[in-house]
């Protein structure tokens, strides 16, 4: 008796995360979100880009900052 509570117990929690799952991913748009992309002259323009391609630009970005950072000079310390 305890096992089969223990059973429909698993089987009702599985159908809730089943059914909260299918939600969150029926919220995702499905369409290319706007993204606003800087110009030389820094205006912006606004262009239907890809998730993928915002990811790979997001990625880019990311390894400009951290290549920059790394070749700024670390401040030494005044102690004598």
């Amino acid at each position: 008796m305890r096992a089969i509570f223990g059973v429909m117990s698993l089987l009702i929690a599985l159908a809730v995360v089943g059914v909260l799952a299918k939600k969150q991913l029926g919220a995702l748009p499905a369409a290319p979100v706007p993204v606003q992309l800087p110009t030389s002259a820094g205006s912006a323009v606004t262009a239907h880009v890809t998730p993928q391609a915002q990811s790979q630009q997001l990625q880019q970005q990311i390894k400009q900052s951290v290549e920059k950072a790394m070749q700024q000079a670390r401040p030494m310390p005044d102690d004598q």
